[in-house]
């Protein structure tokens, strides 16, 4: 492999990656540090490709759909846009929660007793490991559901792209378990819900991306938005019973994560 060229500019380097394709390019894009770097995979090809980078230099539109093939594309470019978004396991635990929701609507007494961290108010799990995480699973009204759906399709798709599935996965189970266990010791069993994970995926993504550019930079306003509902749920102003323990124990946990991935700083990977 030959590297090509690097830079800073995501939407610049996607649109350049989409046209060397097009044009039969053997070209791939991976991330060091706040770089994307476009890497050729047989040299053969270096001259031409040389000659494509500088055309679409000189007129960055080479790579515009044309306008035939833009509205046919229009109608599916939404669902695969929303793919491209996420990676195999931010889609399975969404599928998963959305099984699990159902379940609950037809069966709550059966999902509560099966899933929930225990079955007692003083003794944990340990002789069935899994409850320690089965109860991110459980939601039970539509508005929590989606709450969590959305975040964890929007944070964890991030991750995944970004760092891959075993970081992601490291996540979810340091997270959820944490937030699960801090709320448990406060509250008692009879609880569920991905929103200690999100919140641990929000803290994350603003330790790792503190003060720098990555891709899981987060706006100040959303985090701040984030922390303000976190606050308000101590307050019992809203209208739903909140964890309050278990989103600030993920949040605490996630930022502890990204202080930790950060200074191991993983190696690059492929983004597309």
């Amino acid at each position: 492999m030959r590297r090509l060229l690097s830079s800073r500019d995501s939407d610049w380097m996607h649109k350049l990656y989409q046209y060397l394709r097009q044009q039969g390019m053997p070209v791939s894009v991976t991330e060091r540090g706040e770089q994307l770097e476009l890497w050729l995979h047989q040299s053969s090809y270096e001259a031409a490709a040389k000659t494509l980078i500088q055309q679409f230099k000189d007129n960055p539109e080479l790579a515009a759909e044309p306008a035939k093939e833009k509205m046919a594309s229009h109608s599916t470019s939404l669902s695969f846009s929303l793919l491209k978004q996420s990676g195999w396991l931010t889609r399975i635990v969404a599928v998963l929660t959305l099984l699990v929701f159902a379940a609950v609507q037809m069966y709550p007494e059966t999902v509560l007793d099966t899933l929930k961290i225990s079955r007692y108010f003083a003794a944990l799990p340990y002789d069935q490991p899994w409850r320690f995480v089965t109860p991110i699973l459980m939601h039970f009204t539509l508005l929590h559901l989606v709450f969590n759906v959305f975040w964890w399709w929007y944070l964890g798709g991030r991750i995944e792209r970004s760092l891959g599935i075993p970081w992601l996965l490291a996540l979810l189970l340091f997270c959820g378990i944490t937030a699960n266990v801090i709320q448990y010791l406060f509250n008692g069993p009879n609880f569920g819900g991905l929103s200690g994970v999100v919140y641990g995926l929000l803290g994350f993504c603003w330790i790792y991306s503190f003060n720098r550019p990555t891709p899981l930079y987060l706006p100040p306003g959303l985090i701040i938005f984030m922390l303000l509902w976190l606050v308000i749920g101590y307050t019992d102003m809203l209208w739903v019973n909140v964890a309050n323990e278990a989103h600030l124990a993920g949040l605490l946990s996630g930022c502890f994560a990204g202080f930790v991935v950060r200074w191991l700083n993983p190696k690059m990977r492929r983004l597309y």
